[in-house]
């Protein structure tokens, strides 16, 4: 009998931290520069940056608008827009994910490519 408890017990135990633990992702598109001119020629594609929040039970990191601005921040450090440059087709991703409920990670991803008009 005994056996069979601590054997419940251990199933019960795992199914509950493999349940608790998760993760999503979600996306979106904006394109910021009108495109529908043949004016213009790519200078750089799939230029990317990243950010990360943690928070433990819900109190930390920030809010969603400063880990975007974060991630293009960082997207920008090394690759300066110059005159009559422009971002386009910019992606936002974001991926969440936590632990037990207890530890959750928020990642945004933001992705562009840079277009010279002429």
């Amino acid at each position: 009998m005994k056996k069979v408890f601590l054997k419940s017990i251990f199933i019960l135990t795992l199914s509950i931290l493999f349940s608790s633990c998760a993760a999503g992702l979600v996306g979106s598109m904006s394109n910021s520069a009108a495109l529908s001119s043949n004016n213009f020629s790519f200078v750089e594609r799939n230029v990317q940056g990243k950010s990360q929040a943690t928070y433990v039970l819900g109190i930390g990191g920030m809010k969603r608008e400063a880990i975007v601005s974060e991630a293009k921040e960082k997207m920008l450090e090394n690759r300066q827009l110059k005159s009559n440059q422009t971002l386009a087709n910019v992606i936002v991703d974001f991926k969440y994910s936590n632990f037990l409920g207890i530890v959750g990670t928020v990642k945004c991803y933001v992705s562009a490519d840079i277009v010279e008009f002429k």
